[in-house]
Order: structure tokens, then C-alpha cells, then sequence
């Protein structure tokens, strides 16, 4: 498809899976298509319950529990019209990007086949896998420790060979904070950067007074 010569770069949004110990980068995955929306939810952590009393009403004792939410769309059209070009697509059509998502949330399979030696051997207590971090990014300013909570495709059309070439994926991402990761860690010190970004964002928001809102002063 031709471009504009002037336009700019798109950015694409995406995924990065890191080595939980030494931060080094594993895989990325960027997304074919941005999406158009994306769904942000923040609850925040109060203190609540029987523990809290009038003095408690203010505080906030961790960071909010942010969700994300979005449909990402995977298409191999393109990649068909030129099948010379593009044999993976030809053989596979949309498998291997769908593969490089899903087994975000699969144990390695090598792990898998040693914890059942380890097991048919009588070890009492097998660890559960490590996996890598999982970092969600949109754009420079987002790029945020999460854990996929939700994952759905939806496999559009198909191939003669029933590979599916167009694919609509729902993913769910639970943002892990400092109170999940701790503050010693690479996830706790992206999360931080993540949260000191929107401080700092806040700061260049343009001020309003309460005569905006129809005020000369608070009542009371």
C-alpha cells in the first residue's frame, strides 16, 4: 500500500515478555493492526471493612487495580497476495501469530515434560513455572507490567486448509503494581516509571479555578 511521502511512522502497540531476573528482553510482539479502542479501568484501594473508621476515610493504601481492555485484529490477506514473498502465510496463514500470543500463558513445554519426570521420580513438591514478565506497551509513555487475565479469538475466515488467515483476539491485562511486584525488582521499577509518567502528566494539565465552576468560594 503507498503511503504519503510526508506522513508520519505509525507506532505500534504491543507486548514484551522479559526475563523476570536480569530484564533481558525475551520476544516481542507487536500488534498488526492498532486497535481503535482501548478500554482502562481503575478501581481504587481504599481502606475498608471493619478496620475503617472516620480518621481512615482519606487514605489510599496501594495503587488502584488498573485493567485493560482491547480487540486486536490479525489478517493475512496481504501476505496471500504475494505468496511468493510470504510462505509462512501461505502454509500457516495466521497460526504463528496467534501461537506467539497464546503461549504467553502455556508453561514451556520442556518444563512441563521435566516437572512429570520429577514427579514419577517422588519429588513431594514441584514448583510452579516462573514466566516472564509480561510488559503491555502503547507508545513510550505506557509501557506497564501486566498479566493477560482474559484471552479470546475469534477465527474469522480460513484457508482450503482450515489455517485461519483472519482472526479478531480479545485480551484482558491486569496492571501489576509495586504492591504485586514488590519495589526491588524490573517489574516494581517499570511500574513506578509507569506512575511517576502520569504524575508528571498531571503537572501540564491546564489549571481551573472554582469560578470555573461557578464558585467564589467552597460553601460552608
Amino acid at each position: 500500500m503507498s503511503t504519503f511521502p510526508g506522513s508520519p511512522k505509525v507506532v505500534k502497540g504491543g507486548i514484551v515478555l522479559v526475563d523476570p531476573v536480569n530484564g533481558a528482553v525475551r520476544r516481542v510482539i507487536a500488534l498488526q493492526y492498532n486497535p481503535e479502542t482501548l478500554i482502562r479501568t481503575l478501581t481504587p484501594q481504599l481502606v475498608t471493612g471493619d478496620a475503617a473508621d472516620r480518621s481512615e476515610a482519606l487514605r489510599i493504601k496501594a495503587p488502584p487495580i488498573e485493567t485493560f481492555k482491547l480487540d486486536a485484529i490479525l489478517d493475512a490477506s496481504d501476505q496471500l497476495e504475494f505468496p511468493d514473498r510470504h510462505r509462512t502465510a501461505v502454509e500457516a496463514g495466521i497460526l504463528p501469530q496467534l501461537a506467539a500470543l497464546e503461549t504467553i500463558v502455556y508453561p514451556p513445554s520442556d518444563q512441563l515434560q521435566l516437572n512429570h519426570t520429577l514427579a514419577m521420580v517422588g519429588t513431594l513438591e514441584i514448583a510452579p513455572t516462573i514466566a516472564p514478565l509480561t510488559l503491555f506497551v502503547w507508545s513510550k509513555s505506557r509501557v506497564v507490567p501486566v498479566r493477560l487475565t482474559d484471552f479470546g479469538i475469534t477465527e474469522e475466515a480460513f484457508d482450503p486448509a482450515l489455517n485461519p488467515i483472519r482472526a479478531k483476539v480479545s485480551l484482558g491485562l491486569r496492571v501489576l503494581s509495586v504492591q504485586d511486584l514488590g519495589f526491588d525488582g524490573k517489574g516494581g521499577s517499570l511500574f513506578m516509571v509507569y506512575q511517576q509518567q502520569k504524575e508528571r502528566f498531571a503537572q501540564q494539565a491546564a489549571p481551573a479555578t472554582l469560578s470555573t465552576l461557578g464558585l467564589g468560594s467552597l460553601p460552608g
